[in-house]
């Protein structure tokens, strides 16, 4: 990040615009589909992205969005969508062609897995090799002739896995490949990825970035010249676009990110320490402990906070494990991330996904998101719920 202001002043400050109408503090909701077209002869492009002519086009609270993010990440550009999966398809539709090879995540979002194990390859032929990233040499082994990106998710959802993004970004320019991570489990306070070598900077603004649960979004960060053409082709001719309500939600949301996150931090660092101690606990893996396999880049990479996500197994049956779940008061068994409440969700044996993780997640797991609650009050709810289910 390269702005001089503390992270806290610029979560609140940067990116705002001054309302010279009425003096509003807070930014309006500008609930309009269309604007006033120039009467004066100025030529109108109308499928520009640089005048408000359509809100799929632009519109004020996009745009206010989208300086907050850039003022936090120190981005040249951001494009902002309708959801994480909006954003994430902004950035492969544009940049990938009908022979095109790509290397991507093994451990990812279901949706990122999905377009690239079966949609993109069978619908416009696009060559795909998906690997675990965190082995840096398996992503250079995978480099072909057509390489043209490298999708990096970094913590892989579910596993917390740390790719080494430096040497990968390395490895993909000089292959005249494009860099793209998505740090939705980091949130952009946790890990600058466009410091570390991306090119492309990938959040779901449902999770962190909102952080209350209330409100889709997606996010592209990058320099300008690959920003503009994700506007145009993936916003203005796809047209996932964030409603203006939304995008003022998000934005309210952002304004205390960085409090958000150090809170989530500190509270999940002291959870993931009781599960570690915890005799009723089969592994557990947060890249903040020492015992996770690549802390020694977590230290590297993410500024000293880790965020809240935790993915952790108990010991005992699949009866014992649905018990544990319904004990719990405290923590909700919910899908999403990065709310102000503790979630959790169950990946049982049975699952799908599973083959594509670690040997040590094949048995299930549970993947913890865990909120702003007093680390002492989510202990003491996962203590009674280990209890209650009969595994201590």
């Amino acid at each position: 990040m390269t702005n001089e202001r503390s992270v806290y002043t610029t979560a609140v400050h940067g990116g705002t615009r001054k309302d010279d109408v009425f003096g509003a503090i807070n930014e309006p909701i500008y609930m309009t589909s269309n604007y006033r077209i120039p009467t004066d002869g100025t030529p109108v492009d109308w499928s520009g992205i640089h005048s408000n002519i359509y809100c799929r086009n632009r519109n004020p609270n996009q745009m206010v969005l989208q300086d907050k993010l850039c003022a936090l990440t120190g981005a040249e550009d951001c494009a902002v969508f309708a959801c994480g999966v909006a954003a994430l398809t902004g950035v492969f539709i544009p940049f990938l062609n009908s022979g095109d090879h790509a290397i991507v995540s093994e451990v990812c979002y279901s949706a990122t897995n999905l377009l690239f194990r079966e949609y993109l390859p069978q619908k416009y032929h696009i060559e795909v090799t998906i690997l675990d990233t965190t082995d840096t040499e398996a992503v250079r082994a995978a480099v072909r002739p057509n390489t043209k990106l490298i999708h990096v998710e970094t913590p892989g959802n579910p596993t917390t896995g740390i790719s080494d993004l430096p040497a990968i970004a390395a490895i993909a320019h000089e292959a005249g490949a494009l860099l793209s991570v998505d740090a939705t489990f980091a949130g952009p306070i946790c890990m600058y990825p466009l410091n570390l070598g991306a090119d492309l900077e990938i959040h779901s603004m449902t999770k962190y970035i909102n952080g209350h649960g209330d409100s889709l979004g997606g996010c592209v960060l990058g320099k300008t010249e690959l920003i503009d053409k994700i506007k145009e082709i993936a916003m203005v001719n796809f047209g996932g676009i964030l409603s203006p309500f939304n995008a003022w939600l998000v934005a309210r949301g952002l304004s205390t990110l960085p409090l958000r996150m150090a809170q989530h931090s500190k509270v999940a660092l002291a959870v993931a320490e009781f599960l570690e101690q915890s005799p009723a606990v089969r592994f557990v893996w947060y890249p903040g402990l020492q015992s996770h396999p690549q802390h020694d880049r977590a230290l590297k990479y993410m500024n000293g906070q880790y965020s809240g996500m935790i993915s952790f197994d108990i010991k005992g049956s699949e009866e014992q494990h649905q018990k544990f779940l319904d004990a719990l008061h405290l923590v909700t068994h919910a899908v999403s991330l990065g709310d102000i409440e503790s979630l959790i969700v169950y990946y049982d044996k049975h699952s799908d996904k599973l083959p594509h993780y670690p040997e040590i997640y094949r048995e299930g797991f549970f993947r913890f998101s865990v909120g702003l609650e007093d680390e002492k009050d989510i202990i003491a709810d996962l203590q009674q719920a280990f209890e209650a289910a009969g595994i201590i």
